[in-house]
């Protein structure tokens, strides 16, 4: 009985060092496994930083190109140079695989992303592929109306194409000029372009004295209509014609406007009034 008792003590110490040893085996195992998996992760995690990046990357890549070809595109699609009138006539719109171009007082400009305008079928597809300066005043834009001569035209006529000029430079793509009536073949202005900002310039300043005489006697108020005709009336004041002592000067013809006059300055030399209407009336029929 005492052997098997001792026989029993040993059998219950090897079954602990085998649980101890299977757990230590256990431990191990497991702490293998998760180093195992730990080296697994890592081993991932630089493929998980590049990719994002290298797409990231890529993307941006992408994107800037696509911007820089459309600023040099549009920006480089022509440098400034001199152009001839057969050399401007295919740019009118008609050919999609061409930007639109037109000219005024011999400037050159590429007026592409209005061809909702200046393409066919647009309210200003007339001016494109040449250069129509008359027109821009003239409102004729059939056959010989359609040139850039600006015979006859009045300094205040001269002064609005200027400024329809300075409007193309500041809207859209500059991109030469066109030898002939205001440019040399060298890029030289003429003696005639010379002459018309001259006459632009001095029927501004003519225009500015004008608004500033005229403020000093109000305008009429005035309306119309196909049923009642025509009405002038003064809030202050009788209606009063007078002389526009600078339109000779700035259109080459008379003319009057109606003009308010206190009753202090009915006695001024040079003041008409409206036929058919009461001396001291504030309103009259035209």
């Amino acid at each position: 009985m005492k052997e098997r008792k001792k026989d029993t003590g040993e059998t219950k110490e090897n079954r602990g060092k085998e649980v101890e040893d299977l757990k230590t085996s256990m431990d191990r195992s497991r702490f293998g496994r998760e180093e195992e998996d730990e080296k697994i992760d890592l081993s991932k995690e630089p493929q998980r930083r590049i990719f994002p990046s290298l797409t990231g990357l890529s993307i941006l890549v992408a994107v800037g190109s696509v911007l820089l070809l459309r600023f040099v595109s549009s920006r480089t699609r022509f440098q400034p140079r001199m152009w001839a009138v057969e050399e401007l006539a295919p740019y009118n719109g008609t050919d999609g695989n061409l930007p639109i171009l037109l000219g005024i007082l011999g400037s050159v400009f590429d007026v592409t992303k209005g061809k909702s305008h200046y393409g066919p079928g647009g309210g200003y597809h007339h001016f494109s592929g040449r250069d129509a300066s008359r027109a821009f005043v003239s409102g004729n834009f059939t056959g010989d109306a359609l040139t850039d001569s600006l015979q006859g035209l009045s300094s205040v006529e001269m002064n609005s194409i200027v400024d329809w000029r300075k409007f193309y430079f500041e809207r859209y793509i500059f991109v030469g000029k066109l030898v002939g009536r205001y440019y040399d073949k060298e890029g030289n202005p003429t003696k005639y372009l010379k002459g018309i900002e001259a006459k632009a310039k001095r029927a501004a300043q003519l225009q500015e004295k004008q608004k500033v005489e005229e403020a000093k006697i109000p305008s009429c108020n005035s309306k119309w209509s196909q049923q009642d005709g025509g009405e002038v009336w003064c809030d202050v004041g009788y209606p009063r014609l007078v002389q526009r002592p600078l339109e000779m000067a700035l259109t080459g013809r008379r003319s009057k406007r109606c003009a308010c006059v206190r009753e202090e300055e009915l006695s001024l030399p040079n003041l008409e009034v409206y036929r058919g209407c009461d001396f001291r009336s504030t309103s009259c029929s035209v």
